[in-house]
């Protein structure tokens, strides 16, 4: 096994702190790139050499234990043995002499980045020093790509589509397939259509569009009525539009105040994935004044306001 010199490499001080190892491994690595140097066959090794000194430098965990070894390995050297004969094996596993053990690392889709893709490899040194990353790192890498493709298509529907249910046509592998939106869908509510035969899952995201007679919060519903000044006064029935065109009456009690809010029970929203459940429908009653009075209604009003006083 050959003992890698990380701080060589790079050509940083032992002692050198995260920003001179940082703009150390920038400058080597854009004069050692392999898209800058087409015609050098060792400018992607050297790249690889510069990547795996930097992944063990820059993060403190790893470069402790390295430096570990560092000392056991100068002290071996310094007693003129066999570099064959270092004992590799108090390296290998989850600990290391004085540390903690379990070394973190960086996501596999990091590594393979610096490495260049998924077909890089790590050294032997690295492998042994770190528990095997390389190894395991492609062996997630080649169970990542059986995992399913998820691919996101946004749909807008209306209050009215989300108060009902809606149902949108989509073109998938040649096929017109018919996808339902349930009732009580909501903005960013997720539709899954399972994976096709080009392995890869769809997810319909969806986005209410606003209503212009109704707000909505949570599952209930609000909206406002016109109420004339002799219904308000005198009471009566009022017709409430509901999401899906249809109407439901509404009690008016007399001497109803302008701004007063009803509540009708079970009228708002189905509730998503339980649509026998609905939340409620809050009714804001919105006083209407009479205009253009003639002059015999502006006598009337005056008669009446006689009366009051």
């Amino acid at each position: 096994m050959e003992y890698k010199d990380y701080y060589s490499i790079l050509g940083v001080p032992r002692d050198a702190d995260e920003k001179t190892i940082k703009k150390a491994y920038r400058r080597l690595a854009r004069e050692h790139h392999p898209d800058m140097n087409p015609n050098n066959p060792r400018a992607e090794e050297k790249f690889k050499e510069l990547n795996e000194a930097y992944e063990v430098l820059s993060d403190a965990e790893k470069r402790q234990r390295y430096d570990h070894l560092g000392k056991d390995w100068q002290q071996w050297n310094q007693t003129g043995r066999r570099p064959e004969d270092f004992d590799w094996s108090r390296w290998t596993g989850q600990g290391f002499p004085g540390g903690q053990g379990g070394v973190h690392y960086r996501r596999v889709d990091d590594l393979q980045d610096l490495f260049g893709g998924k077909d890089a490899t790590f050294s032997d040194f690295f492998d042994l020093l770190f528990g095997g990353m390389g190894r395991r790192a492609a062996a997630q890498t080649q169970s990542q790509v059986q995992q399913p493709r998820v691919f996101e298509q946004p749909v807008d529907i209306t209050l009215g589509e989300a108060y009902q249910g809606a149902a949108r046509v989509l073109q998938l592998e040649g096929k017109r397939l018919e996808v339902r939106i349930p009732a009580g869908a909501d903005t960013g509510t997720r539709v899954r259509i399972p994976a096709s035969a080009a392995g890869a899952d769809i997810h319909l995201v969806v986005t209410v569009q606003p209503d212009s007679n109704f707000e909505r919060v949570g599952d209930d519903l609000h909206t406002e009525v016109p109420v004339d000044l002799y219904l308000a006064i005198l009471g009566g029935e009022v017709a409430v539009r509901t999401p899906d065109a249809h109407s439901v009456m509404l009690r008016i009690p007399p001497e109803t105040q302008n701004g007063r809010s009803f509540r009708l029970r079970g009228r708002g929203m189905p509730r998503l994935n339980d649509p026998a459940a609905r939340g409620d429908l809050y009714v804001k009653v919105a006083l209407q004044l009479p205009q253009n009075l003639s002059d015999e209604e502006k006598r009337l009003f005056q008669t009446l306001r006689g009366m009051r006083h």
